[in-house]
């Protein structure tokens, strides 16, 4: 009861944001409704002078609504098609991964970045925006500021990757497969995976929609050992606090991973219809865009555009190498 009590405002706040924002997405698939949510987060947040009462149920959705809406990912996650695929894309997705990180390594020391954001761009940009940031930031306990700046970065370069990728693809002369794999591996949000694949089908005739899916749902799965290896990283270097006593492992560790992986698994092994699976990962959509209206309603928009630069110039030096390793790689693999 002192739950509802608690939360109720501010979770309902949310609620209300993600469902006009959930709207608004469907209109503007290019957008999408997780950053309509924030967006929409970050204006209501400027006119409200006291946040006390919707506080708690804020601080609820941005944390944990935001890993329940990880695990339910896990369930459209048939590892049986991922497979399949895997074969070919994998060695693509793990030179566009490596290449992410990396750079945004290098950026993270050559700017003087804050880890958490370097952290979170390199992640959402390498694996798949918008849910690879959601189930990193628990486990390197980022900001909701870092977490709206990753997200805007992260956004910014899928509208333009969507925009300009089949023109590119057409001028390069990639076959449909090749496209697929380029969109799926080089374009960080599955919703511009899917706007970009549907006008290259427009365009040429083909079937890319259904391939370059596939690929960027592959690519999710590395969720799993990038976070795990995050969680390793972070609880080895937060073992022991300022006290000198140590931290319990089991308030580090992200448990809603392994939720998620088993949610994978019971999708796989009991081959869920697609009418379910699509209705729980359509709920773990709006779980995320609750978040990130959570996320909004935290971040001081004046001081997001003010720090925004750096971040922004990470976001395009890791955009551009992944586009590119992306190209070399299915070259030297004979894809094109």
């Amino acid at each position: 009861m002192d739950f509802v009590k608690n939360n109720f405002f501010g979770l309902a706040l949310c609620f209300f944001i993600a469902v006009v924002s959930l709207y608004f997405g469907k209109l503007v698939p290019v957008v999408g409704g997780p950053v309509f949510g924030i967006l929409l987060g970050m204006t209501i947040t400027l006119f409200l002078n006291d946040k006390s009462s919707l506080r708690p149920g804020i601080n609820f959705t941005s944390k944990k609504i935001l890993q329940y809406a990880v695990i339910l990912l896990g369930f459209g996650m048939n590892l049986t098609s991922v497979i399949k695929v895997g074969f070919l894309s994998l060695p693509i997705i793990i030179s566009t991964i490596a290449t992410s990180l990396t750079v945004a390594y290098i950026m993270y020391k050559l700017l003087k970045m804050e880890r958490n954001i370097s952290v979170l761009i390199g992640v959402g940009s390498s694996i798949c925006g918008g849910s690879a940031i959601a189930a990193t930031s628990p486990v390197v306990n980022a900001k909701d500021e870092e977490i709206a700046q990753a997200i805007a970065v992260i956004f910014l370069f899928n509208v333009i990757a969507a925009l300009i990728f089949p023109t590119l693809g057409g001028l390069i002369g990639l076959s449909n497969d090749g496209f697929g794999l380029f969109a799926g591996t080089a374009i960080n949000d599955t919703s511009s995976v899917t706007a970009a694949t549907t006008v290259w089908d427009n365009i040429h005739s083909s079937n890319t929609l259904a391939f370059g899916t596939i690929v960027k749902l592959t690519r999710t799965l590395a969720i799993i050992p990038i976070t795990l290896i995050l969680a390793y990283i972070y609880a080895k270097r937060n073992l022991h606090n300022t006290d000198g006593k140590k931290v319990n492992i089991t308030k580090i560790f992200p448990f809603f991973i392994l939720f998620f992986v088993l949610a994978s698994i019971i999708t796989t092994i009991f081959n869920l219809s697609p009418a379910l699976t699509g209705s729980i990962k359509e709920l773990s959509k709006f779980f995320i865009i609750m978040a990130m209206a959570a996320i909004g309603l935290n971040t001081n928009i004046v001081k997001l555009v003010k720090t925004g630069s750096k971040p922004i110039f990470m976001g395009f030096s890791c955009w551009v190498a992944i586009a590119a390793i992306s190209l070399v790689m299915q070259y030297v693999l004979r894809i094109l």
